[in-house]
């Protein structure tokens, strides 16, 4: 794995760790914020061909 993939690998993880922080703490327009990260990087991601697979998902929401 480049260096690129595993920075974008990490960043999606860390925005989904944010995210469901704040849906945990109630704060919606945060949650809107991270989601709209997450969607962001996605797109990144499948723009360089690389596959994020539903195991790298959180499972709580």
């Amino acid at each position: 794995m480049d260096a690129f993939t595993a920075g974008i690998l990490q960043r999606i993880r860390k925005a989904e760790l944010d995210l469901l922080a704040a849906l945990e703490s109630g704060d919606d327009f945060l949650a809107e914020v991270e989601q709209s990260e997450i969607d962001d990087l996605h797109r990144l991601a499948a723009e360089h061909g690389i596959q994020i697979t539903p195991a790298m998902r959180p499972t709580a929401a």
